[in-house]
């Protein structure tokens, strides 16, 4: 059977004080917060690792807002990957970050589907992540 998350960060400001949540069957499953300043896409981030960590090797669907984050695993990181964690442009922004979520994604045990959802649309389990990434955000553990 096949876990499905819905995983999704904040700061406010941004940059500013952030969280992330995973939520699974209508309820949340990880929370986090990181303070100073940090961002709405690290916190996208650190919602996937968290999701990937929970889910533990079994199969899973993870809903994320975050096309980036997406892009970075699918599509940009295993080029950077392949140059030594270096690209064209310039460093690699957060790239602690993005190797830890390389690693975990592409030494998954199990099937990992990445399913892009838009944001703050009414999709009830993208609202419940935003919801509960706020309130990690502001102290919230379970």
């Amino acid at each position: 059977m096949t876990r499905v998350f819905f995983t999704d960060g904040s700061a406010s400001p941004n940059p500013g004080p952030g969280g992330f949540a995973v939520i699974e069957n209508g309820k949340p499953v990880a929370l986090g917060s990181e303070e100073g300043e940090t961002t709405n896409i690290r916190m996208e981030g650190f919602a996937l690792v968290a999701a990937l960590e929970v889910a533990g090797g079994e199969d899973c669907e993870i809903h994320t807002d975050s096309e980036f984050w997406i892009n970075v695993i699918t599509k940009w990181a295993p080029g950077w990957a392949a140059k030594g964690w270096r690209k064209s442009g310039g460093p690699i922004k957060n790239l602690e970050l993005v190797q830890k979520l390389y690693e975990a994604y592409y030494s998954y045990a199990g099937e990992v589907k990445l399913v892009w959802v838009r944001g703050h649309v009414g999709h009830e389990g993208n609202e419940l992540a935003d919801e509960w990434a706020n309130k990690a955000r502001e102290g919230a553990r379970l």
